[in-house]
């Protein structure tokens, strides 16, 4: 009974895999799997060449880091190159609260002349009464630098008066700052705003009428930006800090590395290190429990005596909660120490299996280098991706609008900014009836074909990328698998391991199984698609969700993450066996699958023993240089002689979150070959397992050290004893 019942629990999950005498690793002679797959994955990846290649063609990444006049020129740039500022000369119509006008225009543009400078005003300063008198000259106002390049105020026959009518030059001006490119008002200078500015023609009577209106403005200009505008500080951050971002990167790879090639000597201990650490947290928990147990006890402080209240802090004071602690700690902490009781071999397996992994790095190490190949393709799609939003995002050609400088006036309140015109040829005669107008520089064009289906091309951008980023995964991943079963099926290592094993494995993938890998990667892609469809809609309903609806976006939200995660294990062993077997997908999902699921309890064992590992040497590479380029950057730490300043960062926080996220990804890189290391060893060590049985036909290919832990070993040759 009991050995039908094994055959059943077997053919339940497949039958085990049967030995090959012409099975020794890899194999070579293969064909192109999943070739349908490859065809699309293709045909998309031409789409998206053919997608970025328009939208270099219609966009101009100048519109986010450029500010433009009124006639549509960028400052900094062109003929404005030493003029990187741009001035608004009545900040008050920015304000949309008292200006039909800018509401009209939906905050694109404040209808005011804006001119660019070469520095933004730092005083206060306005045209008072007395210079609207005839025999005043314009020089004696106004600042050349801050009027329109058009007029000559030396020359001009133009009074005064006129020149503020037709915004030729500003009336007013208050102490500004450069905000992106911007002379935005400066809000703490407000206050010493002069009292003669309540006399002042164009201005509020009221001097706090005026701060608040300037305000008013400032906060719409700024809510009219871009918000990846700031990436030109950000950009200067890195132009000043880049070196120093470098070293600590650097400083990351060599620990992460170090980290490595030490688990060989060093994993037994740190394990069990970790392990008694975890029973010994557990311990002094339950003694903590007990001792605040007995302190409340003896004070007789119990649960009656307070009821229910809402301050769950009164709940830690009284001896019903510390006992309930004590309690679920203790049952805690005796599952875990007859957990590792029971499974102490299977421990001890998984132990054995990362320090073959570590032996393995070291004859392979090109493997660790492997990485930076990932990195490289990864970037490469990162900066399509991100140049191809940005073009789309930026293309079309600017819009200029008539518009009336003094919208209050007469027959000027006709013109409301639906007339478009052309800056370069523009006159204003041609409105005698209101002749405060203007052509200014309004928007983008977001009428034409290619603007009416820039959300489809994004959508497009966002779709091709996610599967180009998670195909190129699928290929390190495959590439690497290969490597590393040719070493555990090299009988004699590492005089059997074959020649640029990690080459070898990245030209199989490519030839024979790009359509397997795009596949999975597809089938991945599609569910990163739905929880990005998910968090939008949370997003966007946020506001408007009761609490069943934000219940069940929870509860979807959870099960997509969950099934994320599962085809993510599936598939990194689905690419394990289509590197040894080269076989199509669903068929590689289904054995890695059947195998696993035959050996379930070493499979739970060795993941969380492994994650337990690495999530360790993460927390040290990423925690240690987070810690150092933090002291570094803040100035806590000054290097002698050396030429850079904290003081110089306009945000000394992103070089910092840059380090410590390039030192999670460089960690990441070396401890995901390591981790696929450890899997591909795992499953050719189960393959192993069921295949052989140590005679002479069938010998092990497992190390010495796992065949001691199992009790088993190969039978010699001659004398008929065991192979140690």
């Amino acid at each position: 009974m009991g050995k039908k019942q094994e055959t059943n629990d077997d053919s339940q999950y497949g039958e085990s895999a049967q030995y090959d005498p012409t099975f020794k690793g890899p194999i070579r002679k293969r064909g192109c799997t999943d070739i349908i797959c490859c065809i699309l994955f293709m045909a998309v990846i031409l789409g998206y060449i053919a997608v970025g290649i328009v939208a270099w063609l219609y966009g101009d990444p100048r519109h986010v880091l450029y500010p433009r006049n009124s006639t549509g020129w960028f400052c900094g740039n062109g003929q404005n190159q030493d003029r990187p500022n741009l001035f608004y000369f009545d900040i008050l119509k920015c304000a949309s609260s008292v200006n039909v006008m800018a509401t009209a225009l939906n905050g694109f543009q404040c209808p005011t002349t804006q001119v660019c400078v070469k520095e933004c005003p730092t005083n206060f300063w306005a045209v008072q009464i007395a210079s609207y008198f005839p025999n005043v000259k314009p020089a004696d106002v106004f600042e050349q630098s801050l009027c329109v390049p058009s007029i000559d105020l030396s020359n001009t026959n133009l009074s005064v008066k006129e020149i503020v009518d037709k915004e030729l030059c500003p009336f007013f001006h208050v102490p500004t700052i450069s905000v992106l490119g911007r002379c935005l008002p400066d809000i703490s200078a407000l206050g010493r705003i002069p009292s003669d500015f309540s006399n002042i023609q164009g201005l509020p009577s009221s001097i706090n009428d005026t701060v608040n209106t300037i305000i008013n403005g400032t906060g719409d200009i700024v809510n009219g930006f871009n918000a990846r505008e700031i990436g030109v500080r950000i950009f200067e951050d890195f132009a000043s800090s880049w070196p120093w971002i470098l070293v600590g990167l650097l400083i990351a790879m060599v620990v992460s590395m170090l980290f490595l090639l030490l688990l060989r000597f060093t994993a037994p201990v740190m394990v069990w290190v970790l392990i008694v650490g975890v029973l010994g947290a557990g311990a002094y928990g339950i003694w903590h429990c007990y001792w605040e147990y007995t302190n409340y006890k003896n004070a007789s402080a119990s649960i009656t005596d307070i009821g229910f209240t809402t301050n769950f802090k009164i709940y830690l004071q009284v001896q019903e909660t510390w006992l309930a602690f004590l309690i679920i700690i203790s049952v805690v902490e005796a599952i875990l120490l007859l957990t590792i009781i029971f499974l102490r071999n299977r421990i001890r397996i998984a132990i054995a299996l990362i320090q073959e992994s570590s032996k393995a790095i070291g004859h392979m190490m090109f493997s660790l280098l492997y990485p930076l190949v990932t990195f490289v393709l990864l970037v490469v799609c990162v900066a399509y991706w991100g140049a191809t939003a940005l073009y789309l995002a930026t293309s079309g050609d600017p819009i200029y609008r008539v518009v009336a400088l003094n919208s209050t006036d007469g027959e000027c309140k006709k013109i409301n900014g639906t007339v478009s015109c052309d800056p370069r040829n523009f006159n204003s005669s041609n409105y005698s009836e209101c002749p405060f107008t203007s052509c200014i520089f309004i928007k983008y064009n977001d009428e034409g074909l290619l603007q009416r289906n820039i959300f489809n091309l994004q959508i497009y951008n966002v779709v091709a990328f996610l599967w180009c980023v998670n195909f190129v995964i699928a290929l390190g991943q495959c590439t690497l698998a290969g490597a590393f079963a040719s070493y555990y099926w090299a009988f004699n290592k590492p005089d059997d391991i074959p020649m640029f094993p990690v080459t070898g494995g990245f030209i199989r993938s490519l030839r024979y199984h790009v359509g397997s890998l795009a596949f999975g990667a597809l089938i991945l892609t599609l569910v990163q698609l739905v929880r990005i469809i998910l968090e939008y809609i949370d997003h966007k309903t946020r506001s408007a969700q009761n609490p069943c609806a934000r219940f069940l976006m929870c509860c979807l939200k959870c099960c997509f993450w969950c099934l994320e995660k599962f085809i993510k294990f599936l598939n990194r062993n689905a690419y394990i066996m289509i590197a040894i077997y080269g076989k199509n997908f669903c068929v590689s999902a289904k054995n890695a699958f059947m195998l696993l699921m035959r050996n379930v309890v070493r499979v739970v064992v060795l993941d969380k023993v492994t994650d337990l590992l690495l999530f360790f040497g993460k927390l040290l590479v990423v925690g240690g240089v987070g810690v150092l380029s933090f002291f570094f950057f803040s100035g806590r730490i000054l290097l002698p002689g050396s030429t850079f300043r904290s003081e110089t960062l306009n945000y000394y926080w992103m070089p910092i979150i840059t380090v410590v996220f390039g030192s999670y990804l460089i960690a990441h890189g070396f401890f995901s070959v390591y981790n696929m290391c450890v899997d591909t060893l795992f499953l050719c060590f189960l393959e192993d397992l069921e295949r052989n049985d140590g005679s002479l036909q069938k010998p092990y290919y497992m190390s010495k050290n796992l065949m001691n832990i199992l009790s088993k070993s190969n039978k010699a040759p001659k004398q008929g004893k065991s192979k140690d």
